[in-house]
């Protein structure tokens, strides 16, 4: 069990973007079918995209609120499922072939769509569970810092959460961890002791990212309803 924690934790501190965890799921590939043939058809029931109705279902199976899912599946792709990017990442929410080995998935199914929002679910559960925030922690910041995690890696958003708390700062505040991602820079920050991944240069990307889909998923709660 500790080899498998630290496995995880490691892959998890390299990946940048929806990539997954060392353990074994069973695909979704054959479970969602039906509701696949629905939720490609377009009707008057649609009010973020065409695709309301997979990623609700996959979402809300998974535990998470499918607004927010629709917001990273408009960043990634626009909502285009057959997008594969010049680094590989393949599908709606753009996921790297490493996903689909870390959760045991056949690659040829990275392109199915409910797989591709299946993994992309399963990846922020496993990290909001990495990062053991304190249960008064706002659903805000919740959402935020997994969104740093899922876009940075994991291993520079802990780093940045040990060096608020080195320095009496909330680390379960995204204010003051995306104030230490930017340190993270700085050779005064990013060889203190604590910090275990190293220089991190990525803050700008990170921090629009989590501005941009946190903002597009505030929209979306507007127009639609849980």
């Amino acid at each position: 069990m500790l080899k498998k924690t630290v496995l995880t934790f490691a892959f998890l501190s390299v990946l940048t973007t929806f990539y997954g965890f060392n353990a074994r799921f069973d695909a979704p590939a054959v479970e969602f079918d039906v509701e696949i043939a629905s939720a490609l058809s377009v009707d008057d029931s649609s009010v973020i995209s065409s695709y309301d109705e997979i990623i609700r279902s996959i979402s809300e199976r998974e535990g998470h609120d499918w607004r927010l899912m629709s917001a990273i599946a408009y960043h990634e792709s626009r909502f285009t499922p057959d997008l594969t990017s010049r680094r590989g990442a393949r599908g709606m929410m753009q996921i790297m072939p490493s996903v689909a080995r870390h959760f045991d998935v056949p690659a040829e199914q990275v392109d199915d769509l409910a797989t591709n929002i299946w993994l992309a679910n399963k990846l922020l559960s496993e990290i909001q569970r990495s990062l053991r925030l304190s249960a008064s922690t706002s659903e805000t910041d919740r959402m935020s810092l997994a969104l740093a995690a899922y876009n940075s890696g994991l291993g520079h958003v802990l780093d940045a959460r040990r060096l608020a708390r080195v320095n009496g700062e909330n680390p379960d505040s995204w204010e003051v961890v995306a104030r230490y991602l930017q340190l993270k820079a700085d050779p005064e920050y990013y060889e203190h002791e604590v910090v275990t991944c190293g220089r991190f240069t990525g803050s700008r990307q990170t921090l629009a990212y989590v501005n941009d889909v946190m903002g597009r998923y505030g929209t979306y709660c507007r127009i639609a309803g849980r």
